[in-house]
């Protein structure tokens, strides 16, 4: 790392400048930084009127910015650079953050290839710098049980893992998200598939083949809205990923079979909703609770719809974690809880996935056989204008 920031070595709190208050900053960003010890949310970078009296009234003390140069411009008052503009932005913002001296945190997906990802983290490891990967569901409530009971090999040899990230919404929202144009890395392929491919690979290690189907069933639709993708890992487990925004049924979110027993968990972790509801996480107050209702079921023979099965207690989710281990690395005390190394090896299965779909074929990226560590656990809508 660089020499530290004068917020790092006099303890006051890392001052954070966000770039984008849509969606993704204005209900996980700002309140997530806002929640973490030692970070302050110091500027919002956005044109908006409307926005920036949304944010002055969350937070009263953030001052404004019109661009991203405006940073830039006086990076010594700031820590840290988070980037939640649109996809196409990513790469060139982060670019000239790194190159302003200042570490970064990109929203998923940090980039539309795995070459731009790689150059990225390059940059910041020539500039001594942090350049971190917001994937926030590597905190999810059932992630984290999941990862528990893995651990405990309560499963046994893990042989199939099913992740569902599925919605039911028939029409078309508008906006880049849904934009067919490349150059918006539009699409559930790399929106909600940058999270379901992340996961499998931190939870069961290297992808070795991928096979994909992606198709768009909406009419009007002009970007993938309902996804299959299936990894082979060099581990052996076989991973089947769905991404869907047109499930009338939605399916379990985790279906788990291992040689002992499986693990099958419905429901969507609560924290998102929380946070577009307003909630806001406090220190010692619950945060990520679910209902017993909820819960997953281990067992072996039976289907859990009929009782089959052991209840599992959910661990809570904890998003507030991502950023308390960005602080803690800025200031020497930990490691970088989701490096642009990682988020460019699932890159690689989500542009072998596309090439699959388009080319009907499976496609290579390992020799099959070749064994890699699994990763270490990590600790534990419309176009709108930045």
């Amino acid at each position: 790392m660089t020499s530290p920031t004068p917020s790092e070595t006099s303890g006051s709190p890392l001052r954070v400048g966000l770039v984008g208050y849509g969606l993704a900053g204005s209900v996980f960003h700002a309140p997530l930084i806002a929640a973490a010890d030692g970070l302050t949310l110091d500027t919002v970078v956005t044109r908006d009127e409307e926005r920036r009296a949304q944010a002055r009234a969350a937070y009263p003390d953030v001052r404004f910015a019109a661009s991203p140069d405006e940073l830039w411009a006086r990076a010594d008052e700031l820590d840290l650079i988070v980037i939640a503009s649109p996809n196409r932005t990513h790469v060139p913002l982060a670019r000239a953050a790194l190159e302003a001296g200042l570490p970064v945190v990109v929203d998923k997906p940090v980039a539309g290839t795995a070459a731009e990802a790689r150059e990225l983290a390059a940059l910041a490891e020539e500039r001594g710098l942090l350049l971190s990967v917001f994937q926030n569901r590597r905190w999810d409530n059932d992630f984290l049980t999941l990862r528990a009971l893995l651990a405990d090999g309560a499963l046994g040899e893990v042989q199939r893992f099913e992740s569902r990230f599925e919605r039911w919404r028939p029409r078309l929202k508008g906006g880049w998200r849904e934009s067919g144009d490349p150059r918006e890395i539009g699409g559930l392929l790399y929106d909600l598939g940058s999270h379901v491919v992340d996961q499998a690979l931190t939870l069961f290690g290297p992808a070795a083949q991928v096979y994909a189907e992606t198709d768009l069933r909406r009419p009007g639709a002009a970007a993938d809205d309902d996804t299959f993708v299936a990894v082979t890992h060099t581990s052996g487990v076989r991973s089947h990923l769905y991404v869907s925004a047109t499930t009338a049924q939605l399916g379990p979110r985790f279906r788990v079979l291992g040689s002992n027993a499986g693990f099958v968990k419905y429901g969507l972790d609560p924290q998102e909703a929380a946070l577009r509801e307003g909630a806001r996480p406090t220190r010692g107050e619950p945060w990520g609770e679910e209902g017993e209702e909820l819960w997953g079921r281990l067992g072996a023979g039976e289907s859990p719809v009929t009782g089959g099965g052991t209840p599992v207690r959910t661990v809570p989710g904890d998003y507030p974690a991502y950023y308390a281990a960005v602080g803690d690395a800025l200031r020497g005390k930990g490691d970088n809880p989701v490096t642009a190394l990682q988020a460019a090896e699932a890159l690689d299965v989500l542009e072998a996935a596309r090439r699959s779909a388009r080319e009907g074929v499976t496609v290579t990226l390992r020799p099959a056989g070749t064994q890699a560590s699994v990763p270490s656990p990590a600790h534990a809508p419309e176009e709108q204008p930045v």
